[in-house]
């Protein structure tokens, strides 16, 4: 397996405290109903910061975070890797709205959430791409955020075949990071570079 440098050295880090300091602290920023989901539907922060640091390889780069929730990757990742551009895509507007009221709050400008399906966003304006298993509560017997949108094992199939051939359309070198994701979805040309967290933190370059 290639090696890769998983430094601070890619892109400037900012470090300073406050709620980027652990997960508890950060997850405050949120009312109590969305801090109860947490530790079963929201990066991370460790994980987001490893992710942004393989991501934001240089500055300007677009990144998409597929089923972003309430946002928490994109803005971890903002803070600790500020020279670049986060997106994240959500169909529950409940979960954009508070987002957006986090992003605020916080301060951040290369921060932008859009509310929809990520089957209607052009994957060609994003240079690389964060996935946490978004498609998995489609699945029988798996914890759910809400009831607020429809589920089904032909759901989770049709985005699992398009968020492949989406991938396989990317050039060389378009970076991604997966979290808890059967990588089955992963088109054969994304080797993974470096794992973490017992393989369930995989990063991957096209070649």
């Amino acid at each position: 397996m290639e090696k890769i440098s998983m430094r601070s050295s890619l892109v400037g880090e900012s470090i300073s405290p406050g709620p980027f300091t652990s997960d508890i602290q950060f997850d405050e920023l949120y009312p109590i109903s969305i801090q109860r989901l947490s530790e079963k539907h929201w990066t991370p922060l460790p994980v987001a910061r490893r992710a942004a640091q393989f991501l934001a390889v240089k500055n300007n780069v677009k990144i998409l975070d597929i089923g972003s929730g309430v946002g928490k990757f994109c803005l971890i990742a903002a803070h600790f890797r500020p020279r670049a551009f986060y997106y994240g895509v959500e169909q529950r507007r409940r979960l954009i709205y508070h987002a957006d009221k986090t992003k605020e709050l916080l301060r951040q400008r290369n921060v932008s959430f859009l509310h929809g399906n990520f089957t209607q966003i052009n994957f060609g304006d994003y240079d690389h791409f964060y996935f946490y298993n978004s498609f998995f509560e489609n699945l029988s017997g798996t914890n759910k955020i809400d009831e607020s949108i429809d589920y089904s094992a032909e759901l989770f199939f049709y985005y699992h075949n398009y968020f492949y051939k989406q991938l396989e359309q990317r050039p060389a070198g378009t970076r991604l990071v997966t979290f808890h994701s059967l990588v089955d979805e992963i088109p054969p040309c994304y080797h993974v570079v470096a794992n973490e967290r017992e393989n369930r933190l995989k990063f991957w370059i096209k070649r």
